[in-house]
């Protein structure tokens, strides 16, 4: 998928289902302090309560075991379905617990009628949590967009610093070196066009094939300055990631760590992953003023937002000076 996670994946966050069971409790509630109900109101808040946990938990669990065909589906088509399926489970749990009343002689008034009140109930319920999620997805949608707005911005104060250098080293290849010097071309064509293609997730191998270009170019440039040492399982996870996720991390390392030491320096590049998580360690040596490698962070702070932003806030950066290098580590999230 190039969506940064599924449509839904907000539903099954902590601080979500915390939110739809105390949602799910003050709707009880409410049913319960109704000026038609009787004096038992704790018995009907129980009732109701367990009624009303019952539809949304079993509509959560199918939308979890649905979630792959429903990745598919358009988002006006995506939130009829998920109208209908809560307005399926809510007529089945009415109707058992109507079956439960007739068999405690607490059934009042006609089966129809009974079910007709729950599902006009459910139906105003489902609709207001579909408005309530959907203003929920325009603000996610709006700040990716901002997010990427500001990396745009940044891209655009450092792409002539690297544009400049890497023409220049194209230049002076062209000569002695006709195919190295295309080849720089061909690699600065790459990185360009993956930096307009705005914001999308792409396999780890095409991210890593970036950020390696990038690399290339610059140890073309730097020569016996730069040194690079990867250490990338073989084959890659066949995973997805936001563009341009590692190769910004790589561009710090360059012109915060290594450009600014004479003698040049050695960049690490660091991939692990497990059941849950890839772990992208990009890690370079420091200049003796570390005052200078303040330059990381306008940089990392904007990739920082942006990978929240693309992951739900289920991706992060941390950085941190470990045995006096700097260390850049991605983590994101493996979807499954």
């Amino acid at each position: 998928m190039n969506a940064p996670h599924h449509p839904l994946a907000a539903l099954w966050r902590p601080t979500a289902l915390l939110g739809v069971l105390l949602g799910g409790e003050a709707l009880a509630a409410i049913l319960a302090l109704a000026p038609m109900q009787d004096d038992n109101r704790l018995v009907h808040f129980g009732l109701a309560s367990l009624g009303i946990q019952w539809v949304t938990i079993a509509t959560l669990c199918v939308l979890f075991l649905l979630r792959r065909p429903l990745s598919r589906l358009s988002g006006l088509r995506l939130a009829w379905v998920c109208l209908a399926l809560f307005l399926l489970m809510s007529l089945l749990v009415a109707t058992a617990a109507w079956h439960i009343l007739q068999m405690t002689d607490s059934a009042s008034g006609t089966q129809t009628a009974f079910l007709l009140r729950q599902m006009g109930l459910a139906t105003v319920v489902g609709l207001v949590g579909l408005l309530a999620y959907r203003n929920y997805a325009q603000a996610q949608h709006l700040a990716v967009h901002a997010k990427q707005r500001e990396l745009e911005a940044l891209q655009a104060r450092i792409r002539p610093h690297f544009l400049f250098n890497t023409l220049n080293t194209g230049a002076a290849l062209v000569h002695a070196q006709p195919d190295v010097a295309e080849r720089v071309l061909l690699d600065l064509a790459d990185l360009f066009r993956s930096a307009l293609r705005g914001p999308q997730r792409i396999p780890l191998a095409e991210e890593l094939a970036l950020t390696r270009r990038y690399l290339d170019i610059e140890a073309l440039r730097l020569g016996p300055r730069l040194t690079l040492d990867w250490d990338v399982p073989d084959p890659v996870p066949t995973v997805q990631v936001p563009s341009l996720s590692i190769q910004p991390l790589a561009e710090n390392a360059i012109r915060h760590g290594i450009e600014p030491l004479p003698q040049g320096g050695r960049v690490e590049i660091r991939v692990r992953t497990n059941d849950r998580h890839i772990e992208v360690t990009i890690s370079n040596d420091l200049p003796p003023d570390r005052a200078k490698t303040q330059g990381h962070a306008l940089g990392q702070a904007a990739s920082r937002q942006r990978i929240e932003a693309l992951t739900g806030n289920r991706g992060r950066l941390d950085t941190a000076i470990e045995h006096g290098r700097y260390v850049a580590r991605l983590v994101l999230p493996l979807d499954n």
